[in-house]
């Protein structure tokens, strides 16, 4: 069997399961791992641009408006996997190549594929998930292994508040910056594992865009930023979108220094495992005095008050 993932989340599932050999063909955008490992049969328009978050929503929203996508298959590179199955998804069109995009060259193909579309809502429907991925490679025991250590995982955060009565904090994590979005889907619950509470959020839904004033009117105790498809660097350079607001300086978190800058794929992309070390971190960050983190997870965040004394 030979599968192809098309969804950078599902590649990574699919390393920390163990059955890459099966894999080949992946997206420009997956794991570094598999990037030097399997061909890429999906490209992106933009590849290699460095574009602020303002330019690169008005990019996608006229490419949108004109019924075009930034992404496209490799058809001959497709054609020479000759997959059998290729993951794909639908959750957002603007971060990744869609389904129905990729049926437009697979149904060309003289081996047609089946297509499986991993399109999660929840935090349970990104484990539930994994055991698809499994179960589709015929690999169904390894999967729920894999979900099982997860869990147990989420259930170790979980006990730490039971054990110290710990109260939940209000949180906002910004999924992006200009213009300002909500976290929506599965973050809403990572947040919620992690002893926080995200009021401006859309659990299990889309992301939207939220007003200024919403979010000083929420003032919460804990600010995280977390644009889609930035590293703590990139996100940095666009911080200015925030800072230059006239109320930023008298935000709560911003005067308790409890603002932090997040690597989004600990948010934005749904592998399980992932969205795990994910809720590990903002535990850290919501309730920095109860948790401790390995050292791979040190450099996955940093306080904002810190990055800017560094930097001075």
């Amino acid at each position: 069997m030979t599968v192809s993932s098309f969804m950078p989340a599902v590649t990574q599932m699919i390393y920390d399961m163990g059955l890459q050999d099966y894999l080949n063909g992946i997206t420009f955008e997956c794991p570094e791992v598999a990037l030097k490992e399997k061909e890429v049969a999906v490209r992106y328009k933009l590849e290699g641009k460095v574009l602020t978050s303002k330019e690169i929503t008005a990019i996608f929203s006229k490419t949108k408006a004109e019924g075009k996508t930034l992404y496209y298959v490799d058809e001959p590179v497709l054609e020479s996997i000759a997959p059998d199955i290729v993951f794909t998804q639908d959750v957002c069109d603007v971060c990744q190549i869609d389904t129905e995009s990729v049926a437009k060259s697979a149904y060309k193909l003289p081996k047609v594929p089946e297509l499986i579309s991993i399109t999660p809502n929840s935090l349970e429907d990104v484990f539930d998930n994994a055991l698809t991925i499994a179960k589709a490679m015929k690999q169904e025991a390894i999967g729920e292994a894999y979900v099982k250590g997860l869990k147990k995982r989420i259930y170790d955060i979980v006990d730490v508040q039971r054990e110290h009565k710990i109260q939940s904090k209000s949180v906002m994590l910004l999924e992006w910056i200009d213009p300002l979005f909500n976290c929506g889907h599965w973050i809403p619950h990572q947040i919620g594992y992690a002893g926080g509470i995200d009021l401006l959020s859309h659990p299990s839904g889309d992301s939207i865009v939220i007003s200024w004033d919403k979010i000083v009117k929420y003032d919460p105790e804990v600010l995280i930023i977390a644009p889609c498809g930035y590293g703590i660097d990139r996100t940095l350079e666009d911080m200015k979108f925030l800072e230059e607001r006239e109320e930023w300086k008298s935000l709560r978190a911003v005067k308790n220094k409890q603002v932090y800058i997040a690597d989004f794929a600990m948010f934005t992309q749904s592998s399980a495992g992932t969205l795990v070390e994910g809720v590990e971190c903002l535990a850290k960050m919501i309730h920095p005095d109860y948790y401790t983190l390995p050292e791979n997870l040190k450099t996955k965040f940093a306080k904002y008050h810190d990055l800017m004394v560094a930097n001075l």
